[in-house]
């Protein structure tokens, strides 16, 4: 294997970095059109997401207290729109993965997120953003970095909007009648996630997952107990998961009722807690992994091949 600097040197890599370049400019330019305003992200707080899939998160000492390095900035998200009302961010992200992880070919311990929210929108909402947001960036490659799709051997599509939409009842149905043994309330498994995918030739979303499958963030659907009002987009050809995403609990009472369901402390989400008491408005919003992006537009089998400096599970690298 050649030495990562080496490895940057290489032409296909260098048309990875700059097909890379215009998703990035893409995304922004897309999310200002829309009214959307860039923030920074936290880098550390005293808690982040719990709902990353049994990764671990990584804890420091902050001046004798124990603060966590970010694995998703969604608690932070909510604050900014109550004040800005659309907001995005480039989010760097740590999540010590499982060693099983980097067999999925999709998995990285540091990553980078598109992290959006929309004050006052619902879950259609955002994915109505988040599809047209897909297409568009998918036109841009394809207008200004043709050639470097071509040096890849890569055939871009735009993806047609509006995107498929199965629900998370309907994709385990089709799971199992493929063989595959899943229990509903469960996050789908990622064999499960990667057929899935498979079957598909455009993006797709599954919605309304089961209550017991997500954080005490995503809302519950007041109109149908146990059923979330979320989403996550899959994209085709086997490569999985592209965004997650969906409307907020944004109560005091309905967030604590649901930290104690998850087994969570409500103790250590102070600020967060206060904020709610005071009062914010719903939102919905969604992220979505820029590794992954790129590598789905690259065609790539790896997605440590889709970051100039990969930090892959398991390894010990630059």
């Amino acid at each position: 294997m050649l030495k990562r600097y080496k490895t940057l040197q290489q032409p296909w890599m260098k048309s990875v970095l700059l097909i890379q370049d215009e998703i990035l400019s893409a995304l922004r330019d897309f999310l200002r059109s829309e009214g959307f305003i860039e923030i920074l992200a936290p880098i550390i707080g005293p808690v982040t997401d719990p709902g990353i899939r049994g990764a671990q998160q990584v804890t420091i000492n902050y001046y004798g207290a124990r603060f966590k390095i970010m694995s998703s900035m969604i608690l932070y998200k909510q604050m900014a729109a109550a004040s800005l009302k659309k907001v995005f961010a480039l989010s760097p992200n740590i999540r010590i993965e499982p060693l099983e992880t980097i067999a999925t070919g999709r998995h990285l311990a540091e990553f980078r997120q598109l992290d959006v929210e929309n004050a006052h929108a619902n879950y259609y909402d955002a994915m109505s953003i988040a599809e047209r947001l897909l297409a568009y960036t998918c036109k841009r490659i394809l207008k200004n970095r043709r050639n470097e799709l071509q040096f890849l051997e890569r055939k871009l599509e735009i993806p047609k909007v509006p995107f498929k939409k199965l629900t998370y009842q309907e994709a385990v149905e089709m799971l199992k009648a493929e063989g595959f043994k899943i229990k509903y309330g469960e996050e789908i498994p990622w064999d499960a996630e990667r057929f899935l995918s498979s079957m598909f030739e455009q993006p797709f979303f599954i919605i309304d997952y089961p209550l017991s499958a997500r954080g005490f963030y995503d809302r519950e659907d007041p109109e149908r107990p146990g059923i979330l009002r979320d989403f996550d987009m899959y994209y085709p050809e086997g490569y999985g998961e592209a965004i997650s995403g969906g409307e907020r609990e944004h109560t005091f009472k309905a967030v604590v009722e649901r930290m104690r369901l998850t087994g969570e402390n409500p103790a250590d989400y102070g600020w967060y807690l206060e904020m709610l008491k005071d009062g914010i408005p719903p939102s919905a919003g969604f992220g979505i992994g820029v590794e992954r992006l790129t590598r789905w537009i690259c065609g790539l089998k790896h997605v440590w091949d889709a970051v100039p400096f990969p930090k892959v599970p398991g390894i010990v690298s630059p």
